[in-house]
């Protein structure tokens, strides 16, 4: 149960960091917080089976508001819930 609840914690900072980002990036004393890097898989791997094609590929975006909102949401999250 404690395994869920740190994963459902770090998704939650994660969506919702993500979202601060996309809404500081054009405010000037805000845009520090959609400063970030992108990383993982330029060209997809892909496998076509006839019937089946499959397509796998990842990238991760990480910036600044992710970091935070993750690190809140972890220390805040533990203590609130239990």
């Amino acid at each position: 149960m404690k395994f869920w609840k740190n994963i459902l914690l770090i998704c939650s900072g994660v969506v919702v960091g993500s979202l601060v980002a996309k809404l500081c990036e054009g405010i000037k004393y805000l845009s520090w917080l959609s400063f970030g890097l992108t990383f993982g898989t330029s060209n997809p791997v892909s496998l076509e089976l006839g019937v089946l094609n499959l397509t796998v590929g990842a990238n991760i975006n990480i910036t600044i508001s992710t970091i935070i909102f993750v690190i809140l949401f972890y220390v805040f999250g533990r203590k609130i819930i239990k």
